[in-house]
């Protein structure tokens, strides 16, 4: 009998990430997503875009954007997010 193997994918990974809240079919995830953690500081999301925008440095140590995302709240105002993992001074 085959048994399954199960799958996961790691969120805190670039991968994982872009797999899960990168595509326009998951774009209702990301906008509950950003809204549970900036809605205090930014009020409701209520729309965004996906910016593709990869800028891979030549270094570990060099700045490295992955994924941006250009929001809009309920007051109109508009904010771009950027996620990274890696610090940035």
């Amino acid at each position: 009998m085959e048994q399954k193997r199960e799958k996961y994918i790691n969120p805190f990974t670039d991968f994982g990430f872009k797999r899960l809240f990168g595509e326009e079919m998951n774009k209702d995830l990301l906008l509950d997503f950003l809204n549970v953690l900036l809605q205090e500081q930014q009020g409701n999301i209520v729309e965004l875009s996906y910016l593709k925008t990869e800028k891979l440095g030549r270094t570990k140590e060099e700045r490295k954007a992955i994924f941006d995302i250009y929001c809009e709240n309920e007051k109109g105002e508009k904010f771009l997010v950027e996620m990274q993992k890696s610090k940035q001074s």
